[in-house]
């Protein structure tokens, strides 16, 4: 057995990527993402591997000088309880970090998780560039019932590598 290795998605990682999201999508877990989609922004997806298995994805999507969000993050169910979630999370903030960006915000229904993830509750009025660029043709805009939370990420900028 090798050790989980966090790294950079490939386009052979799409189809997987895209299998993640939906099926918690399909639960009501967050948004679905098509196939296409997950090809237009690959370059900001990493994925979580053991034994050339995908087991989770995140990813890092940046708005504004200071400000990015973290999205997209999923595990596959047989991984779940490993930590797979936390390493991604701490990946996707090191390499955020090292691109300069200072804040990450997620929209999410797992608030607890994301607490642990060192994240804080804020008011989505604080995420003004979310719901200019993305919000307004959201499904959900006019009954988004997802937590905002932030976390500034400073203190991880001299990191290199995404892998945990």
């Amino acid at each position: 057995m090798t050790a989980m290795n966090i790294r950079h998605a490939r386009i052979s990682d799409a189809q997987t990527i895209c299998s993640l999201i939906n099926f918690y999508a399909e639960r009501g877990r967050m948004l679905h993402r098509s196939l296409e989609s997950v090809y237009d922004c690959i370059r900001e997806f990493l994925v979580a591997e053991e034994n050339g298995d995908v087991l989770g994805c995140v990813a890092i999507d940046v708005f504004w000088a200071d400000l990015a969000e973290v999205k997209s993050l999923a595990v596959a169910q047989d991984a779940r309880g490993r930590g797979v979630g936390r390493r991604l999370v701490e990946a996707a903030a090191k390499d955020a970090a090292r691109i300069g960006v200072t804040r990450l915000f997620a929209l999410t229904y797992e608030k607890e998780f994301f607490e642990a993830c060192g994240f804080t509750v804020v008011s989505k009025d604080v995420l003004c560039e979310k719901v200019w660029r993305e919000c307004f043709v959201c499904p959900k805009k006019d009954q988004c019932d997802e937590i905002a939370m932030i976390r500034d990420i400073r203190s991880l900028a001299e990191g290199g590598n995404p892998a945990t």
